[in-house]
């Protein structure tokens, strides 16, 4: 099959290659994949920045979600059939969408929004997932609740925007100007243009975070913050609460506490607490994230889409940050 690989890590151009056909456990289904999305995890993958996490064999075919037809299924699966129009996001040792096929367990898929294109329904799985898993699962968002989602015309953002909304959470986002008329549209109640204006000397007494940009930024939506509040991460540093829960050693443990020693201070002086996210694939919530589709409460929102010959284009667009929306490669 065809693929686009790399052959080490760092910031190397990704090629087309030649690859076998990925074989099929009992509990796994072969994926004809017809699109796929870029996000900041292909190239964090691809610059070795997640090595501490997870470490890969060369040449590695990068792509984190994707949306396809199931080609071939598993001795023993049971709640997909050849045929099935699915979308879905690979756990971290089996990434990949970056081909004509992916072999998948059957609980990291579900079956594609009925709305949606295969182009959208790509655009869905790891921004979906990761809104979720932050409002629903992590802050448990309530009603009345008042949430400040960084970059709100991003990938995440735009969708996490309009999952907050149906949650009935009021939501602050910050974006540039050119960004103002499509978070508006998404719901967002208060904009701070990020180059003009400082979101920490304009929000106050906020009850979360969702932080998408890390560094000085996620420093500073600490002030923002009342007592008791919630800080989710997707780009800040592990702490050493992360490293518990995913088992990593006293090792590593260590290591993410000294790393984010800065964080853990600043968690407490302001008493919130601070949550690094590594989303987890989840078929059954991509099943609840589907069905809002289907019901219309949230649309996708999609910048470009490049062929697959061009994913290395797609990739360097990706890495301006510019984009407002989803990257998506049309595979087939």
């Amino acid at each position: 099959m065809k693929a686009m690989v790399i052959d080490r890590y760092g910031k190397v151009p990704i090629h087309l290659a030649e690859m076998p056909l990925p074989e099929i456990g009992d509990y796994e289904v072969l994926t004809e994949i017809q699109a796929a999305s870029i996000n900041p995890i292909d190239y964090k993958i691809r610059d070795g920045k997640v090595k501490l996490l997870t470490k890969y064999k060369m040449p590695l075919i990068l792509g984190n979600d994707f949306s396809g037809v199931v080609a071939k299924v598993g001795a023993k699966v049971t709640r997909f059939t050849v045929g099935d129009e699915i979308f879905g996001r690979p756990r971290k040792s089996k990434i990949g969408t970056f081909a004509e096929f992916l072999s998948i367990h059957e609980n990291d898929i579900a079956l594609k929004p009925k709305n949606l294109s295969f182009e959208e329904a790509a655009s869905i799985p790891l921004v979906g997932l990761t809104s979720y898993q932050a409002l629903h699962d992590i802050i448990q968002l309530q009603k009345g609740q008042k949430i400040l989602i960084q970059a709100g015309a991003g990938g995440v953002g735009t969708f996490a925007i309009q999952l907050a909304k149906l949650m009935g959470a009021t939501v602050a986002t910050t974006t540039s100007e050119a960004g103002t008329n499509l978070v508006k549209s998404l719901g967002a109640d208060e904009i701070i243009n990020y180059k003009t204006e400082k979101f920490e000397d304009i929000l106050n007494n906020y009850d979360a975070v969702f932080d998408t940009l890390g560094g000085k930024i996620l420093e500073k939506s600490f002030n923002v913050i009342k007592c008791g509040g919630k800080i989710v991460s997707v780009s800040g540093l592990p702490n050493a609460r992360f490293a518990k829960e995913y088992g990593l050693g006293f090792f590593k443990t260590m290591l993410f506490s000294a790393a984010s020693y800065k964080l853990t201070t600043l968690e407490k002086k302001h008493n919130v607490q601070y949550t690094f996210l590594f989303m987890k694939p989840n078929g059954n919530q991509l099943s609840t994230i589907a069905k809002i589709i289907e019901s219309g409460g949230i649309n996708p929102v999609i910048d470009k889409v490049f062929s697959f010959e061009d994913i290395q284009k797609a990739m360097e667009y990706a890495e301006l940050g510019r984009a407002k929306g989803k990257i998506i490669v049309k595979i087939k």
